[in-house]
Parts: structure tokens; sequence; C-alpha cells
């Protein structure tokens, strides 16, 4: 008689084994409607799974995180059927579950086009007014093999070879299609309805560049219809906010092959890479760091000495001289630590906080490169604190409290917390590990904020705090990270002398807020889809004349703001006021100033906010007043 206990710690009592689905429906009938699978001991099942001892239930349905989860897992499995009724020749190999979606990859000789994804979908449709009842078996390893190979599946039979012998494995059948999966997948084929195929995608079987290329086709499922329409409709936006195209409409930066990852900035652009610079180098300022800057090249033994070498080796840049090695340096914490080491240290002197723009080179792979939010050359606003133990909370505190005012400050008032634990390949002892770990979820509970815990994701020298950032598509970026880290002080033989006259190791505290400056000024365009807040924009406003008699008067205009230091441009064509109006208002200036007779004559400007509110005509000092206020209030 199985005793069954709900997630808000009431029981119910039952004379012979059921299902999850039996144990929703004894709870109401709408639930049961609801359910998509269930939580058995903690562990995701299907609906069907039979229940006979005495465990804990949850139900889960469509409003639940791993209810989504399986949706796109079973829609996943609903590609591979309906293309495999379209092209029987068409192998399946694997069909897993990505952010906001799943993708599966097939081998197929003859190749899908574009047009191949609506046939495909629209069978999805039919399949999913057929409500096909969707089961689970098991077999064993051999006779999956066996199983497959029959079919015709080589590709699943090898997957499935790589298996341990003894392993019994799962496989879910809907309609005549079966596959292998660990699952749990949706009862039946009817609560799958809101999806679309996305796009075609080459793919090398099991990741291999030596393999043969699959075709990889992807596709988005949601909860419901208007979860996937609002899906797509930020698809939408996040088109036309791709930082790739503003950055080319506005003249900002571009790439080229010559120098892939690497980003060639024209003069808009870098008058706003430099904006975010400064304003981050008087945030340093401000809060006692000490800026320095290290070399480019720094031989291959500090790398090793660091742990570098080994853990990071394949991401660096290297080259040789006068036979020595060296690595172009992906990171700056290494060389930082020789600064500190220069002169003896006393515990009155932590804790030292050093900052540099560093500019640091990563191997990344071609194929992960995209426009300036993942390159190979990036700066990053980066830091390290040196203190004591007893130092790390307050420094910690502090340091989430600047995170955020500055974040605020380029506007972004959505940010979620995350700290990431030790990950597989790290160095350091437990002990070791258990303090870093232990002194950051102290500091993130002192503070009230409630964090979320990444398994396993931490750096392989110490836990890290992430600050995720949600911009106005409430789409995450994580850059801002703090960690602790007790390993590399020790390995590179930073020492300070304590209060009782003994030699001890500081703890190092690597810290970023922007992370990245060219991923975040990438961030920042496509947040504000290039209309910068006037305090950001690389150029605030630009001053037109109405005809040839405004000339002088326009150019002193734009002489005296930039005296005034705006940032300002001119348009002096023999072209109409409507036209240069209309071409100037595309590049998003915050504002247009217009200068004709009348303006002239009164020594004023007319003045036109970018959206086309025109705030009349005023003074060049009331201009320059009007400007300056936004940019402190910014």
């Amino acid at each position: 008689m199985p005793i069954i206990t709900l997630p808000d710690g009431s029981t119910k009592s039952f004379d012979q084994a059921l299902t999850v689905f039996e144990v929703a429906k004894s709870i109401g009938s709408g639930l049961a409607k609801a359910t998509l699978a269930g939580k058995v001991n903690g562990e995701l099942v299907d609906a069907s799974y039979l229940i006979e001892s005495d465990v804990s239930v949850s139900i889960i349905t469509a409003k639940d995180d791993e209810g989504l989860e399986v949706i796109r897992h079973s829609t996943a499995h609903l590609l591979a059927q309906a293309t495999q009724m379209l092209y029987p020749d068409a192998q399946v190999t694997i069909g897993p579950v990505i952010d906001n979606g799943f993708f599966y990859d097939f081998a197929y000789k003859d190749g899908f086009s574009e047009g191949d994804l609506a046939k495909i979908e629209k069978n999805m449709k039919k399949l999913v007014k057929q409500s096909l009842k969707i089961e689970r078996s098991e077999m064993s390893r051999d006779e999956a093999v066996e199983f497959f190979k029959a079919k015709g599946e080589h590709y699943k039979a090898e997957i499935i070879e790589s298996i341990p012998a003894d392993q019994t494995l799962s496989l879910y059948k809907q309609g005549d299609f079966i596959d292998l999966c660990r699952g749990p997948h949706v009862p039946s084929t009817s609560r799958l309805k809101a999806f679309k195929l996305m796009k075609l995608a080459g793919a090398y079987w099991r990741g291999d560049s030596n393999n043969e290329m699959l075709q990889r086709v992807y596709g988005t499922a949601w909860a419901t219809k208007e979860d996937l329409e609002a899906h797509l409709h930020r698809l939408e936006e996040a088109e036309k906010r791709d930082h790739r195209k503003i950055g080319k409409t506005q003249d900002l930066f571009h790439m080229q092959e010559e120098a892939p990852g690497m980003v060639f900035w024209h003069e808009k652009g870098w008058t706003l890479y430099q904006i975010v610079e400064q304003y981050m180098r008087g945030v340093f300022r401000d809060n006692d760091y000490k800026e320095v800057h290290t070399p480019q090249l720094i031989d291959r033994t500090l790398w090793e000495k660091s742990g570098h070498w080994d853990k990071f080796g394949d991401a660096m840049f290297t080259t040789h001289s006068e036979n020595r090695d060296y690595a172009v340096k992906p990171m700056n914490c290494p060389a930082h630590i020789q600064i500190y080491n220069q002169g003896l240290k006393s515990y009155r002197d932590l804790p030292l906080r050093l900052a540099e723009f560093g500019s640091c080179h990563r191997n990344e792979p071609s194929g992960t490169l995209h426009g300036i939010m993942r390159v190979r050359n990036f700066v990053q606003d980066d830091g390290h604190i040196f203190c004591t133990a007893d130092q790390i909370q307050s420094e910690v505190s502090e340091f989430i409290d600047l995170t955020f005012n500055v974040y605020k400050h380029f506007g972004f008032d959505n940010v979620d917390i995350k700290l990431s634990t030790r990950p597989e390949n790290r160095v350091g002892s437990d002990e070791v590990w258990d303090r870093a770990e232990a002194a950051l979820a102290e500091a993130l509970d002192a503070k009230g904020i409630n964090w979320e815990l990444q398994e396993g994701e931490g750096a392989f020298y110490g836990p890290k705090i992430e600050f995720v950032l949600k911009d106005c598509l409430d789409r995450e970026w994580q850059c801002g990270t703090l960690q602790v880290d007790f390993s590399m002080p020790e390995r590179l033989d930073a020492h300070y002398i304590a209060q009782d006259n003994s030699k001890q190791t500081p703890v190092m505290l690597h810290r970023a807020i922007v992370g990245s400056l060219e991923r975040f000024v990438g961030i920042l365009i496509e947040h504000y889809e290039g209309a910068f807040p006037s305090w950001l924009a690389p150029i605030q406003a630009v001053v037109l004349n109405i005809s040839e008699k405004q000339l002088d008067f326009v150019k002193d205009v734009n002489k005296k703001l930039k005296k005034q230091g705006l940032r300002v441009i001119s348009d002096l064509r023999n072209e109409k006021i409507g036209f240069k109006i209309r071409e100037h208002s595309m590049q998003r200036y915050p504002y247009i100033l217009v200068a004709g007779k009348r303006e002239m004559e009164n020594n004023e400007i007319s003045v036109r906010r970018r959206g086309g509110e025109d705030l009349g005509s005023m003074s060049i000092e009331a201009f320059v007043e009007l400007v300056n206020k936004e940019t402190i209030e910014g």
C-alpha cells in the first residue's frame, strides 16, 4: 500500500500500485489533464511510471521548467518521426534539448533544403492531431544494437555500441517510430502544440571534423502558442538589434578574415568604447584601485607555475624567441601577482586592489566567434584584490554593491546572481575549495541576495559569483565575476607579514564588472538598438543648416559645443533640410540641431530630440546644460 508524500508535505495512501498520472488524478482532474511527467524521489519520470512503494511525488506540468524541457525533448522525437515519414532514407542520430528548443542531426545523402522544413513541420502537426500515444519499453544493449541495425539505423547502433553491455536501455515508441532515449516524454503527441522549425545547419558526426557531415535541423518549442509567438517576436527584435548590423549602419566597427575574432574599431565605435572604458576607469579610481599595466608576452614557465599552461594551454597563442617559449596572455592574474610580489607586504597594506584594462588573447574556435560578442582579442576591466581571509566578507560585499551600481548606470536593473562551485578539473585541495565556496555563499547570504547554485561551473582555481544581467529583451548576459582564489597566490609565492610577524599567503579575489569591453559594447548596442542615451552616444548632436547663409553660424555653433565637451558633428551639404533630418534620424543621434535665418539672428538653435520631439529654440548655453544634466543623471 504505497504512501505518497506530496510537495506540500501532505500524504495520500493507496491500496495498490499506481502511476504518476493516477496520483495526479487523485488530486484533481484539472491537474491530471495538465500532467506531462512527474518526479519520484527527485527523479524525473514519465506520467506512466508505476509507483509500488512509499515515495515523494511531484507532478510536472507545462508551467514547470522541467515540463518545458520534456515538451522540447518530445518535440525532437516528433521532428525525427515526421522527417523519416517523408524521407525514409534519412537516418536519425542525436536530438537533444537546447536553450529555447531542440535540434536533431540526420544523415541524409540527398540533403534537406529550407523548403523541406515547411513540409516536415506540416507533417509534425498532422502527427499531433493523431494524438499518438508515447510508450516506453526496455531492451538490453545487444538487443538494441541488433534492433537498430535491422532498421538501417547504423548511427544509432554505433551510439548504443559505446554503452556498457550490462546496461538496460529505454526506448520510446509513437506510432511506427521508435527511438533510443532516457526520457521522460509527454504522454502523447497531442501535448505538443507550440513549435516551429527554425533553420538548417551542418554538423560533424559526434562533433569530430574527421567524420562525415550531417544535417542539423533546429526547432523551438513552448508550452503555449502565446509563448511561441512571444519567442518569435523576441527573435525578430533581436534580429533588428543585431550589433553587427547596427555596427555597419552606424559605422562603429568591422571584422575581416585577415584578423579573425579581432575588431577594427572605427572612429564612432572607438569613441563609444572609450566612453565605457573611461567611465570604468573612474569607478576604479573612486574605489581605491591602483591601475597597472602588464606585458602581453610572458615566459611559459610562469604560466606553468600558475597552472594555466596545463589547464588552459590549448586556448593560448604562443611564440618562440631565443630558445624561450612565450604565451600571449589570455588573462592578467599571474602578472598582477608579480606586481604584488615587488616589495615586502604587511597586513597593514591589505586589502590591495590592482586594476588593469588588460588586452588578452584566447584561441577561441572559429565556429564560436560572433561579431564583437565572442572574439579572440579582448580587453577586460580586470582587477585583483589581495586581502586577508578576515577581509573577504567585506570586500565581496562592497564589490556586489559596486557592480549593481555600475549596471544601473548603464541601464540594466535586472541582475541575477549565480554561485559556481568546484569543477572536476581544478587545482587546490578540497579543504581549500570548502573555505572558498563557503566564503562566497556566506557573503551572498549576508547581503540577503537570492542566488542560484551552479555546481561544477567554477574556474579551475576557485569558485565564483557570476553577475548575469538581463537586457530589454530579457536575454541573459553573464558579465561580472568575483572569484575567490586561495591557490594561485601560494603557487606564485605571494605572501605578507601578519600581525603576529608570521608569513601568510594572501587571498586573491579575481573580479570584473563589465568583463570583456568588446562584448559589453555589443550588449549595449543591442540593448539600446543603437539609440544610446546622450552620455553614451558617440555623437550627441548633429548641427544642420537650412541654407548656405547659415554656414559660418553652424561652424561656430559646432566649435562652441565641442569646446564645452560635447561630441558634435555638422552637416553643411547643400541639401534640403528635410532630407538631412531624415538621414541623420536613421543614425539615432540623441539630438538634431537646426539653424535657419531666425536662429542665426537670435543666436539660438532649434532642438529636436531623437524620436521627433521638438524642444523649440534655445541658446547654446541652455542646450549644453540640458545635455550635461542628462550625463549626470545617466
